[in-house]
């Protein structure tokens, strides 16, 4: 099955896993919704057998008890040399129940005894958890809380368009105010570095700027963050990359999201880009409006 591409979108209900194949057929791929997973390997045969081509499939609870084969699957299929991508789109309960209290949908593991309400929608979800959690623990998580529908396009696409054979770097700058992203393997917490906020020659202007790039390069504090924080990923990444993630996630927060955070994301994507695939992410900077 070496002529096929695949990817596997799975996640929380309301996480925007419709999204996420819209984008994917955008960019080409043959896109199948709610696959159950005892058909995985006959679908993927059938395809091989038409000279293959890019496919993404969906798939999730709705599967109810076979989603437990699923797991075991995707690493057969890796031993085999299938390229394949396993991408997980979680977000924050809060930001779930919202989703299904706008839509008015009914979550797929609500119980029929249940009364509708956000105390059963969060046990319900609960319980989603649980039955996702050893794919969570094999994916690369996106955390779609706080993105609006174009950065999340954006964030798929870049992705997908990252190279397969080694590990990617995503770098993302966030606000602590806003909360730390689901999908962060590391986090690193910047707000004790001097803050150009302070400064209202500054304060308008972002970490890509080229004053506030001046002004935090001659901060012994942030070149000293720099150094640590590249130092441990030196030491940590060929590991991760022998267990053969795909994806690792750093996080650098301030409490803004607007100055340090991405100062320090754009200088660690720059260092790390001639050793690895790269990708930068600033959380607040890419929302606005």
């Amino acid at each position: 099955m070496n002529k096929i591409e695949l990817v596997v979108v799975t996640g929380m209900s309301g996480s925007g896993k419709s999204v996420a194949l819209h984008a994917l057929e955008d960019a080409g791929y043959y896109c199948v919704d709610n696959l159950p997973p005892e058909l995985l390997e006959s679908f993927l045969a059938l395809e091989d057998e038409r000279n293959g081509r890019k496919i993404a499939l969906a798939v999730d609870v709705r599967s109810g008890e076979s989603l437990q084969q699923l797991p075991r699957l995707l690493r057969q299929l890796q031993t085999r040399g299938v390229p394949l991508r396993l991408l997980f789109l979680d977000a924050n309960d809060q930001t779930l129940v919202r989703r299904f209290s706008e839509t008015r949908r009914r979550h797929p593991l609500s119980l029929p005894s249940e009364t509708d309400g956000s105390q059963a929608l969060l046990q319900a979800i609960g319980r989603e958890r649980s039955l996702l959690a050893e794919l969570r623990e094999h994916a690369h998580v996106v955390d779609t809380s706080a993105l609006r529908p174009a950065q999340f396009l954006a964030v798929v696409k870049d992705l997908i368009a990252a190279p397969q054979a080694n590990l990617t770097l995503v770098f993302e700058s966030f606000a602590f105010k806003r909360g730390i992203s689901l999908d962060a393997d590391f986090v690193f917490d910047v707000r004790m570095l001097p803050n150009p906020h302070y400064d209202p020659h500054l304060r308008p202007l972002t970490g890509r700027d080229g004053p506030v790039i001046a002004y935090l390069d001659e901060q012994p504090q942030a070149q000293l963050m720099l150094e640590q924080i590249s130092h441990f990923l030196d030491t940590w990444l060929p590991a991760l990359a022998k267990d053969h993630r795909s994806y690792v996630t750093v996080a650098i927060g301030c409490t803004g999201g607007q100055h340090r955070s991405v100062y320090l994301t754009e200088k660690l994507a720059a260092r790390f880009a001639s050793a690895w695939s790269t990708l930068r992410r600033h959380r607040e900077l890419d929302g606005r409006v």
